[in-house]
């Protein structure tokens, strides 16, 4: 990132809980989140790992980076902390999504401030129903995107815009088979909810919700009051 502005925005939105880094690269973000306190960074590139090890050599030493060298999502089942911490980042576009629903499932994750593509930040951060993400996200908490960061905020620059988002777990835990449910019924999204899932007509009706209705059209609420109703029968 040329741009180190938004640097200092990310670092103004970022929680005050114990940081971990993921994806930290050359080491940019790295630096200005070490000038705040102590971090835990991952990165799956061996010779990255030299590199970080070389520019951040004191506050190595000096215990305020912890450098594991791993694949996230591999380290992450032997768990990235044991106490609540937070994720800062500027992810991988591939793998973004993934690495986001993890943090979701971690009981001890409890904030992201992430960086991702356009596109999926707006998923996440959607108001409406209109895809599973972001009805996951506000079961369990809260998402806000912050604000864009143009392509030319890098070099090289990428092809797609960029984003940063907030989410804040503030309410129920992840719950697995809620999301699966999510996800089942947005498969078509085109078609109707019954279609997707084995709901029938009066289980609708009782929602309010007519027969022909798709899942966007349903709330967080009406999918919490289906889910439940179908899972307690």
């Amino acid at each position: 990132m040329i741009d180190k502005s938004f640097i200092g925005k990310i670092i103004e939105a970022t929680p005050d809980y114990p940081l971990v880094e993921i994806g930290p690269g050359l080491g940019d973000l790295t630096e200005a989140i070490l000038a705040k306190g102590s971090l835990t960074a991952i990165e799956i590139d061996r010779d990255l790992i030299g590199k970080l090890e070389r520019r951040f050599s004191a506050a190595i030493a000096e215990g305020g980076l912890k450098l594991i060298c791993a694949d996230a999502l591999i380290a992450w089942e032997e768990g990235l902390s044991d106490k609540p911490y937070a994720i800062v980042a500027n992810l991988p576009y591939y793998a973004a999504t993934e690495i986001i629903l993890r943090a979701l499932r971690d009981p001890l994750c409890v904030a992201l401030t992430v960086m991702t593509q356009l596109e999926i930040a707006r998923k996440f951060c959607a108001l409406d129903g209109e895809n599973s993400l972001s009805l996951l996200v506000r079961s369990i908490g809260s998402a806000k995107l912050l604000f864009e960061v143009p392509k030319e905020a890098f070099s090289p620059a990428p092809k797609v815009t960029s984003a940063v988002m907030r989410i804040d777990k503030t309410k129920a835990r992840y719950d697995e088979g809620f999301s699966r449910f999510l996800k089942t019924a947005f498969r078509s999204p085109r078609k109707r909810l019954t279609n997707n899932i084995a709901v029938g007509a009066e289980a609708l009706k009782a929602l309010g919700v007519g027969e022909n209705a798709r899942a966007h059209e349903l709330s967080l609420e009406q999918f919490e009051k289906l889910y439940k109703g179908l899972t307690d029968g």
